[in-house]
C-alpha cells in the first residue's frame, strides 16, 4: 500500500465512521446488533482493495461509490450527497422555475413514478413504471432521486433529453423534453350518472382541501348522492395535505401515525367538524398514487369511508432531512414516515386495492386503448351500493 493511499484512509476514517452511525451500515438498523464487526469487515475490504487491485485506486472515487452504497441500501429516497449537492441543498438554490412532469424513484434506475397531466412527459407518452436510463448525458444507475429531479428542472422553454426503458423492451427509446412551468391543478369535477359524482385529484397542494369541499358541495347540488375520487398518477403535494383532505370525510378515528426513529409514534386524529360529506366514496388507485395521494387513501380506507379499486399505489410516505458529514457531504436521509391508522407501512410497500384492476400494458408510441375498466368498475359498485 502506497504511502498515498495510507494517508487517505487516516483522512477518511472519521466521515466513514458519521457516515455509519448516522445512516447504519447496509441499510440495518443498529437496534441489537454489533456495528464494530462491519466497521472492521468494511476496513478489511477497503485496505485489500486499495493494496491489491489490479492498479493503483482512486481512493476519492472508491469511498464516494461506497457512500452512495451504503445510502442507496436505505431506500429509494435517501442517497449521499457531495460536497457540491450538499451546498446547493444548504443554500436552497432553486434548479429553475420549470419542469418536465416526473416524479421519480429508484430501482436499478432511476424510475418513473408519474407523469403529471397535460405536462410534457405526459404528452411524450412518459407512464408510471417507465425507467429513465440517463438524464442529459448522465447515467442514472448510480444516480438519486435527490440529483435526477433536480436535473430535470431548469428554465422555461429548455429542453432535455431522456433515455427511456419501458417493460422488457430490449432498445430503449430517446425522448427529448421541453420544461415548462406548472400550471395549478385544482379537483376537476363532473356527473358521471345522475346520482354518481367524479372528481379527479391531479395533486395535493395548498388549498386542496377547499377546493375539494367546493367541487363535492357542488356535485352534490347536481343531484349527485356517491362519489369517484380518481388519484391514480398524482405524487405530488406536502404529505399534510393529503391528510387535510381526508378530514372532509373522515368524522372520526385516526388518519395517520407519524413514527421516527428518536421519538415517540404521534397519531394524527379527525376532529371535531370533520367528516362533512358523508356520501359513499370509491377511490382510483395506482402505481403513480403516491405520497400526500396515499395518506389520503389510507384514512379514507381504514376508517371505512371508502374503497379502493385499481392497482398498488407506489409507498412514498417518508420524510427526509439533511444529515451533514465531516467531509462537506451529506446524508441527505429518511428520519420519519407515516403508517396507515392500523400502525401498518406504506413506504416502499403501497397499499393493496381492495377491487383490484389492473391497467393495460402499452408499448412506448401506442396510443392508451380506449375504455377505463377501473373508473367503470368503481361507478358499478356505487351504483350496487345505492341500489340495495
Amino acid at each position: 500500500m502506497t504511502t498515498r493511499t495510507r494517508f487517505a484512509i487516516i483522512l477518511i476514517t472519521a466521515p466513514v465512521l458519521a457516515f455509519a452511525l448516522v445512516g447504519g451500515l447496509l441499510g440495518k438498523t443498529m437496534g441489537g446488533q454489533d456495528t464494530y464487526p462491519h466497521l472492521r469487515v468494511f476496513d478489511d475490504v477497503f485496505s485489500l482493495t486499495t493494496g491489491n487491485y489490479v492498479e493503483e485506486v482512486d481512493v476519492d472515487r472508491l469511498m464516494h461509490g461506497a457512500m452512495h452504497g451504503l445510502a442507496d441500501a436505505l431506500d429509494a429516497d435517501s442517497a449521499y450527497l457531495t460536497a457540491e449537492q450538499t451546498a446547493l441543498l444548504q443554500s436552497g438554490a432553486d434548479a429553475g422555475p420549470a419542469d418536465v412532469g416526473l416524479d421519480l424513484t429508484r430501482q436499478y434506475y432511476l424510475r418513473v413514478v408519474a407523469a403529471r397531466e397535460q405536462s410534457p412527459a405526459a404528452r411524450a407518452g412518459l407512464q408510471p413504471g417507465d425507467f429513465i436510463r440517463a438524464i442529459g448525458t448522465k447515467p442514472t444507475r448510480e444516480m438519486s432521486v435527490w440529483e435526477g429531479m433536480r436535473l430535470l428542472r431548469g428554465a422555461a422553454g429548455t429542453s432535455v433529453k431522456l433515455v427511456v426503458l419501458r417493460g422488457n423492451a430490449a432498445e430503449p427509446h430517446d425522448v427529448e423534453l421541453t420544461r415548462e412551468v406548472a400550471p395549478p391543478a385544482p379537483p376537476a369535477a363532473r356527473l358521471l350518472r345522475p346520482v354518481i359524482g367524479y372528481v379527479r385529484l391531479a395533486e395535493f397542494a395548498d388549498g386542496t382541501a377547499g377546493a375539494l369541499r367546493s367541487a363535492v358541495t357542488q356535485l352534490q347540488r347536481d343531484g349527485a348522492r356517491a362519489l369517484v375520487l380518481d388519484v391514480r398518477g398524482t405524487a405530488r403535494g406536502p404529505l399534510q395535505t393529503g391528510l387535510e383532505s381526508a378530514r372532509l370525510f373522515v368524522p372520526a378515528g385516526t388518519l395517520a401515525i407519524l413514527e421516527s426513529r428518536n421519538e415517540a409514534r404521534r397519531t394524527v386524529s379527525a376532529a371535531s367538524g370533520d367528516g362533512a360529506i358523508a356520501m359513499p366514496l370509491a377511490v382510483l388507485t395506482d402505481f403513480g398514487t403516491a405520497g400526500a395521494a396515499e395518506l389520503f387513501v389510507a384514512a379514507l380506507t381504514a376508517n371505512k369511508r371508502a374503497e379502493t379499486v385499481g392497482e398498488r399505489t407506489q409507498g412514498r410516505a417518508a420524510i427526509q432531512r439533511l444529515f451533514p458529514l465531516p467531509d462537506g457531504g451529506g446524508l441527505w436521509m429518511s428520519h420519519a414516515w407515516y403508517l396507515t391508522p392500523a400502525g401498518t407501512a406504506i413506504h416502499e410497500r403501497g397499499l393493496q386495492p381492495d377491487v383490484p384492476v389492473p391497467q393495460p400494458d402499452v408499448e412506448f408510441g401506442t396510443p392508451v386503448p380506449p375504455g377505463d375498466q377501473a373508473l367503470d368498475k368503481a361507478v358499478e359498485r356505487l351504483a350496487s351500493r345505492l341500489a340495495s
